[in-house]
């Protein structure tokens, strides 16, 4: 999947032009260099386009895109006004530049998309699962963290087309999406999301992101974490609550989640058995109970690129190596194919 590049470079002399410092315009009189190149004190300001006095105006108040036009316009008054050879040294540039503008393109780098809840939010945090994917990722695509901390599947139904709308034109490839929901859905009383409903979402989830251009196959679940019910009890304590959640219920909706990923034909990564294999001692993946720990962080970032590493193989590293830049004519490098 190569991202798009620049067109051929133009010629060296054109570069050369275009990186020559413009003529100082000359004017007959004061007068006239104050009439010609004075800014107008209104917000509003508008240029002449026909002659020196009258003729049609455009306005550029509140207009971006004409407030451009309108500089340029006022510009090219400036130095058609001054000498023969600022006019012509101004109209070579004017036109070189508009038609190497013309055809250059910019790079559109693709995305990993990660779409979750307070686990993914925090996942750009230092030694983040997250951060280290983007570490993986550099100069490939661009990693990007739309984890909403206390949501629930209910909610991120709602908005995910909101997350990522139906492409355009230029709207970036997606590489890859992880949903990674559970932990509210199974909190009591405010957020939670019955298990019959939170499969439905995951699905209606996946079919959503089908028909905005992100099949199945470019979709990973994550299973919610398993909950050390005695360390989040503390917690909910300094926050002056009884204890919301229980790992039964975890891992009830960890078991939905691997079901509904097998119906909908997407892979996924069950946290909560991996984590509790061999009934090792899961304490260590978490910070609070339920949260991840530095631990936790690395476990799902190396479980996590296992499934995601061929998804993104295909790759290419964005833009030359430095070392292969063209030092003398950078041009011939970084805007060509």
């Amino acid at each position: 999947m190569a991202p798009p590049t620049a067109v051929t470079p133009p010629p060296a002399s054109v570069i050369h032009a275009l990186k020559a410092p413009f003529p100082a315009p000359v004017f007959n009189t004061e007068a006239e260099k104050h009439r010609i190149t004075s800014v107008p004190p209104s917000s509003e300001r508008s240029v002449p386009l026909l002659g020196r006095t009258g003729g049609s105006r455009v306005t550029t108040a509140a207009t971006p895109q004409l407030g451009v036009l309108a500089r340029l316009a006022r510009a090219t008054l400036h130095y058609l006004h001054g000498s023969d050879t600022a006019k012509k040294t101004f109209l070579s540039r004017l036109f070189t530049f508009i038609f190497i503008m013309s055809k250059v393109k910019g790079i559109i780098w693709p995305q990993v998309v990660l779409f979750g809840d307070s686990i993914t939010q925090f996942s750009f945090q230092l030694n983040g699962w997250g951060s280290e994917l983007a570490n993986r990722l550099a100069r490939k695509c661009d990693v990007v963290n739309r984890g909403l901390s206390g949501y629930n599947t209910r909610w991120a139904k709602m908005i995910l087309p909101r997350i990522l709308p139906p492409p355009t034109a230029s709207s970036p490839p997606v590489a890859a999406v992880t949903i990674f929901f559970g932990a509210n859905d199974y909190k009591n009383p405010q957020q939670h999301v019955p298990c019959e409903e939170f499969t439905e979402n995951l699905k209606d989830m996946v079919k959503y992101l089908a028909s905005a251009g992100v099949p199945s196959d470019k979709v990973i679940f994550i299973t919610p974490p398993p909950l050390h019910e005695a360390s989040w009890e503390k917690e909910c304590i300094l926050k002056g609550t009884s204890l919301n959640r229980l790992n039964s219920m975890a891992g009830q909706y960890a078991q939905a989640c691997v079901q509904t990923a097998d119906q909908c034909g997407v892979n996924v990564l069950d946290l909560w058995s991996l984590m509790q294999k061999d009934e090792q001692d899961f304490t260590v993946y978490l910070s609070d109970g339920l949260h991840l720990s530095a631990k936790g962080n690395q476990f799902l970032a190396e479980h996590l690129w296992g499934l995601l590493e061929s998804r993104v193989a295909d790759l290419p590293f964005i833009l030359p190596y430095w070392g292969d830049v063209d030092a003398k004519n950078p041009e011939n490098s970084l805007l060509s194919d």
